[in-house]
């Protein structure tokens, strides 16, 4: 267990956050509460905005023919950023039913589906050793619960890219909380060698 003096004010405020999200999306929609089935919900969906994603695929130097998972890909848009800008593979996990046939539908629209695969499951049961880069925007408790799945499945040169909340443990290579997106953080990591 966490002792409560060990978690940051930033999760602290998600986390209140995360529960009024919750709420107000329970009362607009019972029927879209389709995660309970599954233990792991890591953080509430909260869509990263253009510019920040961006921003998160320049850091990760993502290369084309890469592939990059987006774990609790909510709407799709890292895939379809990463399909069509970078010309990258792409691979979403989205625990609610919901937002994975919206992200579904709008690669089908786009014509993404040779380059871009939506998985409706729960990214805690994934198979990562097929990404070049992960990226994530979950809260740092749930980073930290994911970060020994990184670790055992990624290999030496993968990066992950955390939009806001950082991994408990690992030692960032970049940190980019520029002007340019007030109020975001991107931390940046890079597996290190020997790691198998």
């Amino acid at each position: 267990m966490h002792r409560l003096d060990s978690i940051k004010h930033t999760d602290l405020v998600g986390a209140l956050a995360a529960g009024v999200l919750l709420l107000v999306t329970a009362q607009v929609s019972p029927a879209q509460s389709d995660v309970s089935k599954y233990s792991n919900k890591l953080a509430p969906y909260v869509p990263s905005p253009p510019h920040v994603v961006e921003r998160m695929l320049e850091m990760a130097n993502l290369k084309p023919g890469e592939t990059i998972y987006d774990l609790g890909c909510g709407d799709g848009r890292i895939l379809i950023t990463a399909a069509q800008l970078f010309r990258a593979k792409g691979v979403g996990v989205e625990i609610s039913d919901r937002l994975a046939k919206i992200a579904s539908n709008r690669v089908q629209k786009l014509g993404l589906q040779n380059q871009v695969k939506i998985i409706h499951g729960d990214l805690m049961n994934v198979d990562l050793s097929g990404a070049d880069v992960v990226t994530i925007y979950l809260l740092t408790l749930s980073n930290e619960e994911l970060r020994p799945r990184l670790e055992k499945y990624l290999k030496p040169g993968a990066r992950v890219v955390s939009h806001d909340f950082a991994v408990p443990g690992w030692k960032p290579t970049e940190v980019d909380r520029s002007s340019e997106h007030p109020g975001h953080s991107i931390y940046l990591y890079v597996m290190p060698a020997g790691k198998k």
